[in-house]
């Protein structure tokens, strides 16, 4: 009998091309495909499956990571794979609490996704040992330490340097300290700038709710 597959993915191209992969294989069968995370567990009500191909963001900003929560506590037989392209470095860490199986990166995983899926319904736990490498001005994504990626995520929904203190529990001169220390890094000319690009490469992806 064939493993059932949900694929939750909201860009037409990699969806198709999930399809198309799970649909050649022995092992697999597509039971749904669909855009929007905000779904996934009403649908695993209608379409039992053994295996979810998760995106993290989908339709309408969704998130793939609190529906995989939701999944999870509902029906935690269910086996995820999460498949993003974003290289934001808190994700590995907030799909392993939450208890999903295995982890892909769409452009720079070694294994491929029906060998992951494959894995992780034989009962192994795939995750990348490390978020993909980033050029961000003259620094690389791993020149920054966790505390300046947690204020580089502040700083992307353009909080104030008070406010950034409040959230993350420290002072106002801590996070000017960061800040001034991430400038020198990237050789970003001010804050703006470096809010910018570190939005536009996917580095941090702010979210209030996580």
């Amino acid at each position: 009998m064939k493993h059932r597959v949900m694929i939750i993915e909201d860009q037409t191209m990699p969806r198709q091309l999930f399809e198309l992969s799970i649909q050649s294989s022995e092992r697999f069968e597509l039971a749904i495909s669909i855009d929007n995370a905000a779904l996934a567990d009403i649908y695993c009500l209608k379409y039992p499956v053994d295996l979810i191909l998760m995106d993290v963001i989908t339709r309408n900003g969704e998130s793939g990571l609190d529906a995989a929560a939701r999944v999870k506590r509902a029906f935690p037989k269910t086996r995820i794979v999460i498949v993003t392209s974003m290289p934001e470095c808190s994700y590995l860490d907030r799909a392993r609490a939450i208890g999903v199986e295995s982890f892909w990166y769409k452009e720079n995983s070694q294994e491929s996704l029906l060998e992951v899926m494959e894995r992780t319904m034989d009962g192994e736990s795939i995750y990348p040992d490390a978020t993909p490498e980033l050029q961000l001005g003259l620094a690389s994504s791993r020149d920054f330490t966790d505390r300046e990626l947690e204020v580089l995520r502040e700083i992307t929904g353009g909080d104030t340097n008070q406010e950034i203190a409040e959230h993350l529990h420290i002072s106002v001169a801590t996070v000017k300290t960061h800040i001034l220390n991430m400038l020198g890094k990237t050789g970003f000319r001010n804050r703006t700038e470096l809010a910018v690009r570190a939005r536009e490469s996917g580095l941090v992806i702010l979210d209030r709710k996580s």
